[in-house]
């Protein structure tokens, strides 16, 4: 069953709801940010690295800390193009499902990964997003103590059920905005399709008028 049509709702309800998320950059701004999750992938990610070269495209990766273990040759090839990464805990677990001293160190644990991967000071990884945008209030203010920015997305195309290529760029081009952080997948659920997907969506974004930006440069303006 996809939920695509439920996105721009649950986002619409939850964004004035949790104003200390980043769910968007500057609306006045044409500044958007195109973002990767569940990676690195031995294989995606190369192949997406090679079309965000083509176009010179900065971008933003939320890596599992398993997967960096799997596929540290991608991860160091994302961090060598300047990239910005954040965390997406160590494996993809709903993050209230887990009690505070596992989500903390799910996260602590992917923050070394990163760090002793790609030689990355870990307090410099602080940007979180939570699997399946699933938290509480609790989870916030948790991340708040601990030091993480909870990062979440404004154009969720559902790519990682693979409903079409076609049909994942149509609903970015419908729902993209100025400031809009647009989520897609390079990990094992979606990166099949993640190059192919940029290669067709990039483009029509550049002719719109809409600049790439990474993560951290919406915060700096926020």
């Amino acid at each position: 069953m996809q939920f695509a049509p439920l996105y721009p709702l649950i986002y619409k309800i939850l964004k004035p709801s949790f104003p200390n998320c980043l769910w968007t950059g500057n609306p006045n701004s044409q500044n958007i940010a195109l973002t990767f999750d569940d990676g690195p992938h031995r294989e995606y990610t190369p192949q997406l690295l090679a079309v965000l070269d083509r176009y010179q495209i900065p971008a933003s990766f939320f890596w599992l800390g398993v997967c960096v273990n799997r596929a540290p040759e991608a991860a160091k090839m994302v961090y060598s193009r300047n990239h910005w990464i954040g965390l997406h805990g160590y494996e993809h677990h709903n993050f209230p499902l887990l009690t505070q001293q596992e989500l903390r160190n799910s996260l602590e644990k992917t923050q070394i990964t990163i760090s002793q991967t790609c030689n990355i000071a870990s307090e410099k990884i602080r940007d979180v997003r939570p699997p399946n945008g699933f938290f509480t209030p609790n989870t916030l203010k948790l991340l708040k103590q601990w030091n993480y920015r909870p990062v979440m997305w404004s154009v969720v195309p559902e790519d990682w059920v693979r409903p079409s290529i076609n049909i994942v760029v149509k609903r970015v081009l419908e729902r993209v905005q100025n400031g809009s952080i647009i989520v897609l997948h390079d990990g094992y659920f979606g990166g099949q399709d993640v190059a192919t997907t940029a290669e067709a969506l990039i483009p029509q974004l550049l002719a719109q008028g809409y600049k790439f930006v990474t993560i951290d440069s919406f915060w700096e303006n926020r």
